[in-house]
């Protein structure tokens, strides 16, 4: 165990019990977006938008190896809790990291173009990927692919195709994981997902309101926490404010600067890396300003913000 983690230690009870909380609420409110009056599906929607984020938290630590002291523990839970994304660990494992080493590198820049870019698909990214849940709609859409046409992304024709749409990146990414642990994960998603719709009785408009609104929230959380910062690898991030109970079942991943800067630290301990007297946007401010479109990128170690 390495210094920092003995002087952090991971939470173990109190991760257990969070991502037991989630688990069954996270059920209970896909079987009231199926069976109950129209109001009540909708404020089921709203709520498992929040709830399925900390499932997604969850995962998180897990992929930083932060969930569980045990390494197969670690694993497993994370698989769980992928499944609720739905997305295989391994998948999302690979491209987070990437996401660590390229953050806010020209081939992973949002919120600004390039002189290179056509700036109207850009806004067409930003608006349709990033802002209406259309990415987490291709991560799902990718798991259904990789499970029924596993060799679909390692052909060279498809990271052609990839790099003229502008996601050559993530495509290479899949392309880089390895085929049979991806595969038997892409089918335990399906299998989680198969036997809740089946077991609960969900309604595939149930099914669809709840996602959809998990979708909108999920995307506003991963990009406005890095929507004009610095163009840096590791500082390129925002410690954003909250409202405080929302932090909390996101397991302060609003401090996402923190977690950027130390990310073998457990979530419980990122707030003692936000300094009071940095820059600290708050979430709604940079989410309103993502809908005004790209701007201009300025150079690496820059920001216009």
């Amino acid at each position: 165990m390495s210094i920092q983690n003995t002087r952090y230690p991971i939470p173990v009870t109190l991760n257990l019990l969070i991502f037991a909380g989630a688990f069954c609420g996270c059920l209970a409110l896909l079987w009231c977006a199926s069976h109950l009056a129209l109001g009540w599906k909708l404020l089921a929607a709203a709520c498992f938008a929040v709830v399925n984020n900390t499932m997604f938290t969850l995962m998180h630590e897990a992929i930083h190896g932060v969930l569980l002291p045990n390494a197969a523990a670690n694993t497993l839970l994370g698989l769980v809790c992928g499944a609720f994304v739905p997305v295989p660990l391994t998948a999302y494992h690979y491209g987070h990291m990437q996401h660590h080493i390229r953050n806010r590198t020209d081939v992973e820049l949002f919120d600004y173009y390039l002189p290179t870019d056509s700036r109207f698909r850009k806004n067409v990214w930003l608006y349709l990927g990033n802002l209406s849940g259309g990415f987490w709609t291709l991560m799902m859409l990718g798991t259904l692919l990789y499970l029924f046409f596993p060799w679909f992304f390692r052909s060279p024709r498809r990271a052609q195709e990839a790099e003229s749409f502008g996601i050559g990146a993530g495509v290479g990414d899949i392309a880089q994981l390895p085929l049979l642990k991806t595969w038997l994960q892409c089918l335990f998603v399906v299998l989680v997902q198969a036997a809740i719709i089946f077991l609960l009785d969900l309604s595939l408009a149930g099914w669809l309101l709840c996602y959809g609104a998990f979708a909108l929230h999920w995307s506003a959380l991963q990009y406005a926490h890095h929507a004009w910062s610095v163009r840096d690898v590791k500082t390129g991030a925002w410690n954003l404010r909250v409202f405080a109970p929302v932090r909390w079942l996101s397991l302060n991943y609003h401090y996402h600067l923190a977690h950027h800067t130390h990310p073998d630290v457990p979530w419980i301990y990122l707030g003692e890396f936000v300094h009071q007297d940095e820059t600290r946007p708050s979430f709604l401010k940079n989410y309103l300003a993502l809908w005004k479109g790209v701007r201009p990128a300025p150079l690496m170690g820059k920001d216009m913000s």
